[in-house]
């Protein structure tokens, strides 16, 4: 039998509705398009990369590709914690004009995957928070809590992309 999560994607009674991942940070819950999840893996320590922004933790390799760890909490200027047993790093396909690359968030925990329709999605207001406003596709209210639901290729964009990389190769060189 298919788990919870599997069986909603392909259930004719979610059609016309996306599938998010939601994940806690600080308490607050975000959700991701569970279309871009490669995987979830527990905490591992990265190799961290001299002159590398903070929130950028490392890299891994993960069969063969490397791949830049980045703390969310960090990313969005959120108190360090110390990572714990419920401490995981989700993997996302973050497309970008002509690339695709896969990236590492560190999150508190993994909530939920969550059916939401467009109708169910509001646009997000501008409310000067931690995450600038162009990251976030909407705000959804799922069983009487509100979920800020990411746009990961804006999050972890073109730019983030580009210093990973320089970083990445200036490491190696």
């Amino acid at each position: 039998m298919a788990n919870d999560a599997t069986q909603s994607i392909h259930d004719p009674a979610t059609a016309g509705e996306d599938q998010y991942l939601t994940f806690i940070l600080a308490e607050e819950e975000y959700g991701v398009d569970i279309l871009r999840v490669q995987e979830i893996k527990g905490w591992e320590q990265p190799t961290p990369l001299p002159n590398a922004p903070d929130y950028i933790r490392g890299v891994i390799n993960v069969r063969g590709m490397i791949v830049p760890i980045i703390d969310m909490r960090l990313r969005f200027g959120m108190e360090p914690m110390e990572y714990g047993p419920t401490t995981v790093v989700i993997m996302l396909r973050v497309i970008n004009e002509d690339r695709e690359r896969v990236m590492g968030i560190v999150v508190d925990a993994v909530s939920e995957v969550y059916s939401v329709g467009a109708d169910e999605m509001q646009p997000a207001p501008d409310f000067n928070t931690r995450i600038g406003i162009d990251f976030v596709r909407g705000l959804a209210t799922v069983d009487d809590k509100m979920i800020l639901m990411l746009d990961i290729d804006t999050l972890l964009g073109p730019g983030l992309i580009a210093s990973t990389d320089a970083i990445a190769a200036e490491a190696t060189a």
